[in-house]
Order: C-alpha cells, then sequence, then structure tokens
C-alpha cells in the first residue's frame, strides 16, 4: 500500500486519510435488540463474508504544518490491529512526527497503540489529548472496583497510555481543540466519548468515533446496541440523533469502526438509514 492509495478528503486547507490498523472480532451475542442470525444476515446481505470482524480505522488529520492522529488503534493488544505504525509509514509519517493524538475514547482498541511491548510511548512527540471526563473515569478506582472481570484490563490499558504521557496530556471540556478541529460530545458509548468536526473553507466532516461496531447493522437498526457501550440507552439515543443529523445536512462522516474506506454518507429512505461509502 502506499501513500496514495490510502483514503483521503480535502476539507479546506486540511488533509484527512483514514489509517487502517487492522481487525479485531466480536461475537453477536455482543448486540442487543436484534436477533445474531437476523445480524448475520444484514452482514451477508451487505457482502460482508467475515461476519463478526470489525475494523479498527484511525484518522491522520495533516494542516497547518502539523500531522494528528485521531485514536491509535489496538496494537496488537488481544492480537486485534497492531498495523497502524505500519501504515503510518507507508503513508509517509513516522510516528515522531505526530504532533498530536486526539483521542475518541480510551477503550483498548483506540489507546493500545499508544504503548509498545516494552511499555514506552510510540508517538514521543505528541500531546494527548482527551476529554476530561474520560480519564476521570479511568482513572477512578471506584470505577475499577465495579468493573465485570472482562473489562478490568481494559482499565489498565487506559492507565498506562495515560501514564505514558502523563507530562504531555491535555484535557478539554468542548469547543476547538485545535485550528479547524471541534470536540463534538457523544454520550453513551463511554463517559467522554467525543467526536470531532473538521471546518476548513466551506467544507466539514465529522469522526463520530464508536457510533457504530457494524455499520452495516446499526445504521439502519439504530437500535441495535453492543455491549461494549457504558448506557446503551444513550448510545442508541445518541446514534439516532447524529443519523438525523448528518443525513439531514449531507455531513460526511468517518468513523473508527467504518470500512478500509473510511469516509461515507449517510443516505436517509423515509425513516430508513443506509452507509454511502465515499470511493
Amino acid at each position: 500500500m502506499s501513500s496514495f492509495a490510502l483514503p483521503s478528503q480535502q476539507i479546506g486547507d486540511l488533509t484527512i486519510t483514514a489509517v487502517s490498523d487492522g481487525y479485531l472480532h466480536a461475537s453477536f451475542d455482543f448486540l442487543a435488540n436484534i436477533d445474531p442470525v437476523d445480524a448475520a444476515r444484514m452482514q451477508e446481505n451487505a457482502g460482508i463474508t467475515d461476519h463478526t470482524s470489525i475494523h479498527i480505522n484511525c484518522y491522520l488529520v495533516r494542516g497547518g504544518g502539523r500531522s494528528i492522529l485521531i485514536d491509535a488503534g489496538a496494537g496488537g493488544f488481544k492480537q486485534w490491529g497492531g498495523r497502524l505504525t505500519t501504515n503510518l509509514l507507508l503513508a509517509g509519517i513516522h510516528p515522531s512526527e505526530i504532533y498530536a493524538i486526539l483521542l475518541t475514547h480510551a477503550h483498548p482498541d483506540h489507546v493500545g497503540g499508544l504503548m509498545d511491548a516494552s511499555g514506552e510511548a510510540v508517538f514521543p512527540n505528541a500531546e494527548l489529548v482527551v476529554h476530561h471526563r474520560e480519564v476521570a473515569f479511568w482513572e477512578d478506582d471506584g470505577n475499577l472496583s465495579r468493573a465485570p472481570e472482562r473489562a478490568r484490563g481494559n482499565f489498565l490499558v487506559a492507565r498506562q497510555a495515560f501514564e505514558g504521557y502523563r507530562d504531555r496530556l491535555r484535557t478539554f471540556g468542548a469547543g476547538e481543540v485545535f485550528p479547524g478541529l471541534t470536540a463534538v460530545p457523544l454520550p453513551g458509548h463511554t463517559a467522554g466519548h467525543t467526536g470531532y468536526r473538521l471546518d476548513s473553507g466551506d467544507k466539514s466532516l465529522l469522526v463520530w468515533g464508536d457510533i457504530v461496531h457494524f455499520p452495516q447493522i446499526q445504521v439502519p437498526r439504530p437500535e441495535v446496541s453492543i455491549a461494549f457501550d457504558q448506557d446503551a440507552h444513550i448510545a442508541a439515543e445518541t446514534r439516532s440523533r447524529l443519523l438525523d443529523l448528518v443525513s439531514s445536512d449531507r455531513l460526511p462522516v468517518a468513523g473508527m469502526h467504518l470500512g478500509e474506506l473510511g469516509f461515507a454518507h449517510i443516505k436517509r429512505d423515509g425513516e430508513n438509514y443506509g452507509v454511502a461509502y465515499e470511493e
């Protein structure tokens, strides 16, 4: 793969590129409000042969002499992903050139790539920028003690990432985090789950984080939630509201679990939504 083959969009003076970290897998048993047989059929009808695979995207934003990364992938955690650094190099970007990393949230498939196997920061010169509620949640020992056993490792991965960048960790609450990049609160998935809207010239694009994990299921059926959502009800409300907004405004979207094409429009037909990828 060469740099020109990576999916990119030009938003005014900003160039945003989808950089794949690879895949993870999640059983349909993690989904609520849908029968696994129906979920499999929807994937099949969409031409997806590996029904339970979830793609992991990160996004490289270049402009104003800076290279900013949105999320850092799984980094091989649980054998998930791990292709980000290689694909960045193919895009002509060395990890030391990354000026800042914006996190949508701190689940392992978004922060696992911040640290290497020896515990060193992969991006030695990057500021780590994250919503203050996200840091507060993962660093709260009470939340850790209440977490189910399967989720406790998530706390350790998030804490390791925050600690590895502690001297260059910046938290925010709302508003513009860099010129042309504005934080958009997207509650439900995690305590501080955040999207980022790019605005430059007369163009805009929304990086919507984990609004969906299975796009071909959760876009047409936004009531379908996944066990990774901290508050499934609020996450579903946020998803429905956002689908209405981006389809009405014709606002292109990027998402961490869209396919490798990375960019899409949400099309609306009556009460039904669909994903139309940008080729």
